[in-house]
């Protein structure tokens, strides 16, 4: 009996002993292991890289290349790389990486967390829409009828090709009573329309337009636009300069407007993040950005990665805003419920 005893105390002892062991010789490595804190450096560094160009994006210059408008133009996907440098910390092990990374991300919600939550209510009194449908569009008889479907009492359509117009007047012609086409541009409207004329912004071609809806209860000055496109070119970085210029002339116009409700549709080529469209962003509200759910990203059709479709207001209240089906174009039309 004390045989026994004296085996148990023996394999007792022995078991306390190595699970004391694995203890400390866990508690040593993790003491030891002071490279938790030095890997990963360089991914720290990118984490507060990436902070620096969300939260001062206003201050990259645009001398180079217009590198600061590139930025801006698809600064909300510089979010993406939170999650991927998030991986590669947690692959190396880094405490410095991790705690780092926590600067972008709280940022980014700065920027752009209130775009992810539905902002929309209920009610309005007009509803509008606009497409750039695509010089090139297969389908024009098609994108006339699903934009007249889509309900909406004011349509702009930007891009229209001259030997195309004919078309879309035909499949919109019996929701929309009134129309003006100027130049590529043009507007059908549900209400009357008065005081239509072109909008110079430079381009020696009219690819902007102005009219006065009579619509219920209030009457509302409409801008149809379609600002340059914009390349981004190896030798010469993101050229925006017309778009640029252009822009400027078309805020000069909206700026002199007498009308106290004013909406402006139509491809910007840009987003409201792009500080080269100050000139109209800076006196306009985004509907999609004070009533959207969402970012409403609308080019390319293919899988949205900017909105730079526009619908603007000054003098009203955005009440939602979304975007519509695609149709054989590259960009997506979106549409927006405004209070007059």
């Amino acid at each position: 009996m004390a045989r026994v005893d004296m085996a148990d105390t023996e394999n007792g002892g022995a078991r306390d002993e190595r699970s004391g062991s694995r203890f400390r010789s866990a508690l040593d490595r993790l003491r030891g292991d002071r490279g938790i804190w030095r890997r990963g450096v360089l991914l720290a560094v990118c984490a507060v890289l990436l902070t620096l160009a969300m939260a001062f994006h206003a201050e990259i210059p645009n001398r180079i290349g217009n590198l600061g408008s590139l930025n801006e133009t698809f600064l909300p996907w510089l979010g993406v790389l939170v999650p991927v440098l998030l991986l590669l910390a947690l692959l190396r092990r880094s405490a410095t990486a991790l705690i780092a990374l926590l600067l972008p991300a709280a940022v980014w919600v700065n920027l752009f967390g209130g775009l992810i939550t539905d902002k929309s209510e209920a009610g309005g009194d007009l509803t509008v829409a606009t497409h750039n449908v695509n010089a090139d569009n297969p389908d024009p008889e098609g994108t006339a009828r699903q934009i007249a479907e889509s309900g909406a009492d004011v349509v702009a359509l930007e891009e229209l090709k001259g030997e195309m117009v004919p078309v879309y007047e035909k499949g919109l012609a019996e929701a929309y009573k009134y129309h003006s086409v100027q130049g590529t541009v043009g507007l059908w409207s549900k209400y009357p329309l008065h005081g239509t004329d072109s909008v110079d912004i430079g381009m020696g071609w009219t690819r902007a337009m102005r009219s006065t809806v009579s619509a219920p209860g209030a009457e509302v000055a409409v801008y149809v636009a379609h600002l340059p496109s914009v390349r981004v070119k190896m030798n010469a970085g993101f050229t925006a300069n017309q778009r640029d210029n252009s822009a400027d002339l078309l805020g000069e116009a909206i700026a002199a407007e007498s009308h106290e409700r004013i909406v402006l549709l139509g491809d910007l080529n840009g987003t409201m993040n792009d500080r080269s469209l100050n000139a109209v962003t800076a006196q306009m509200r985004s509907t999609q950005g004070a009533s959207g759910d969402g970012f409403g990203f609308s080019w390319p059709a293919s899988f949205p990665m900017a909105r730079i479709d526009q619908i603007l207001v000054k003098g009203v209240e955005p009440m939602s805003s979304w975007t519509l089906p695609e149709t054989r174009s590259d960009h997506l039309p979106i549409a927006a419920r405004i209070k007059l």
